[in-house]
């Protein structure tokens, strides 16, 4: 069956129907989509035991103090580290670990930023994070969590003209590396470097290297990690005359026990006279 329309009344109802049909949905989709929840692309490094933000906001900006934000991590059950609904945090909906460490500033709300803040960071928080405003969008951004500690170095003697330098540093995730640089800065052929891994997920490295005593030399040990862009260095100073200072010592050392020995040797001389006068 054809339906004809030949009135024009008819054809321009059509019209109007076939452009309600196709138009207004284009229209309402454009409408749902005006708004992109918008994160860094670039994870965010810390270290344990800082206070950080969690950067997001809504382009184009829009007051969402009075609507529901979501953070969450989809690795955790219960998944939400944030819960921002109707002008109130739901403490109660967050994962247990995040409890008292996060918040979002009302006053940015107002403005489209739906920044998180987290406090005293720890190595558990490292992660990809959902930032999430329902009808409106969502975005992921990845926090990478470290931690750093500063090395020491220790000096032992192997000659009158060499010494082993002896560098360690505990309490490092992710696992670093260690260099060692002369007094110019040039890097120092060094042995491997040992690393043990804790109980607490965090390394200690410890590295050796064996250098020539001169004149006012330095020394540096240098610890860095590139993924959290950390590094801790020190600096030791080895000079000719640790060789002298040294050779006194064993010198008294040895002057000491010889010294021990004789006064033994005296007093059970004088034991075996006595006993032996008292038997006579």
């Amino acid at each position: 069956m054809m339906v004809h329309l030949n009135d024009s009344l008819g054809f321009r109802g059509f019209g109007a129907l076939v452009l309600h049909l196709t138009v207004l949905p284009l229209l309402l989709a454009k409408t749902a989509g005006q708004h992109q929840v918008v994160c860094p692309s670039q994870p965010i490094v810390a270290t344990v035991g800082d206070d950080i933000i969690l950067p997001c906001h809504l382009r184009p900006a829009k007051n969402v103090s009075d609507m529901t934000v979501e953070w969450a991590r989809p690795d955790l059950n219960p998944r939400f580290v944030h819960v921002w609904r109707d002008g109130v945090e739901l403490e109660s909906k967050k994962h247990p670990s995040y409890k008292g460490r996060t918040s979002v500033s009302i006053d940015k709300l107002k403005h489209g930023d739906i920044s998180l803040m987290l406090s005293r960071v720890t190595l558990s928080d490292g992660g990809q994070y959902k930032c999430f405003i329902p009808g409106l969008g969502h975005s992921f951004i990845q926090l990478e969590v470290g931690a750093v500690s500063p090395p020491f170095i220790v000096s032992i003697n192997i000659t009158s003209r060499r010494v082993m330098l002896d560098c360690k540093s505990a309490g490092w995730y992710p696992e670093p590396e260690v260099l060692w640089l002369d007094g110019e800065g040039k890097l120092l052929s060094a042995g491997p470097t040992e690393t043990v891994r804790g109980p607490d997920d965090l390394y200690t490295v410890s590295s050796r290297v064996t250098v020539e005593k001169r004149h006012s030399n330095s020394f540096t040990c240098r610890v860095q990690q590139r993924n959290i862009n950390q590094t801790r260095e020190t600096t030791t100073h080895i000079s000719a005359d640790d060789s002298e200072v040294s050779t006194d010592v064993r010198v008294h050392w040895i002057a000491a026990a010889v010294f021990s020995v004789f006064v033994i040797v005296v007093l059970l001389t004088v034991h075996i006279v006595v006993a032996i006068h008292k038997q006579s």
